[in-house]
C-alpha cells in the first residue's frame, strides 16, 4: 500500500488512495488572481477572408465567438468536476488574424479576488471561443483544425507567477 500512496502524492485532486477529490480551499487567502491562454483556429485561407470581411451566412464569427469564450468561462465549473465556482471579476476575449499561418489567434484573460486560480476558466474561454469558430464556419471549410491550446501566464496564489517562455 505504501507504494500506492507515494505515487499519488503531490496531486492536488488526488487523494492517498488515488480517488479524484475537490481541492479544500477552506485556509487559502483571497487575492487577485488572473491568467492569459492562447489558441488557434487553422483555416484555408479564404475562409479567413470570409471571417475577416464577415461574409460567413451565419453572421459575425469573431462576435459569436467571444460571447461563447465569455459565456464558457462563467460555466468552467460545470465543465470540469473539480473545478470551484469562482466569482470571475472580469473576462475578456481578443482575436488576431494572421495571414501568414491562414488562422485566427484566440487570446483569452481572466481575473479574480478568490482563494483559487483562474486558469482554468481561461483555457476554457480560449477553447469554446475557438470550436465556436469552427462552428459558425464550417459550412465553408470542413478542414480547419483547433490546436497550440495553452496556458500563457497566470499571476498571484500560492504557486507564484508563471510566464510561459514559448
Amino acid at each position: 500500500m505504501a507504494g500506492k500512496v507515494d505515487k499519488f502524492i503531490g496531486l492536488s485532486h488526488v487523494d492517498e488512495e488515488g480517488r479524484g477529490q475537490m481541492v479544500d480551499l477552506t485556509d487559502k487567502k483571497t487575492t487577485l488572481r488572473d491568467a492569459v491562454a492562447v489558441g488557434s483556429v487553422y483555416m484555408k485561407p479564404e475562409t479567413l477572408f470570409l471571417i475577416r470581411e464577415r461574409g460567413i451566412e451565419k453572421g459575425d464569427v469573431l462576435a459569436i465567438a467571444r460571447v461563447a469564450g465569455i459565456m464558457a468561462a462563467k460555466q468552467t465549473f460545470n465543465l470540469i468536476p473539480f473545478c470551484h465556482n469562482i466569482p470571475l471579476s472580469h473576462v475578456s476575449i481578443e482575436f488576431s488574424l494572421d495571414d501568414a499561418r491562414s488562422a485566427v489567434e484566440v487570446t483569452a484573460f481572466a481575473s479574480t479576488n478568490a482563494n483559487t486560480g483562474v486558469e482554468m476558466e481561461a483555457l476554457t474561454a480560449v477553447t469554446l471561443a475557438a470550436l465556436t469558430i469552427y462552428d459558425m464556419a464550417k459550412a465553408v471549410d470542413r478542414e480547419m483544425k483547433i490546436g497550440d491550446v495553452r496556458l500563457i501566464s497566470k499571476r498571484g496564489g500560492q504557486s507564484g507567477d508563471f510566464h510561459s517562455d514559448s
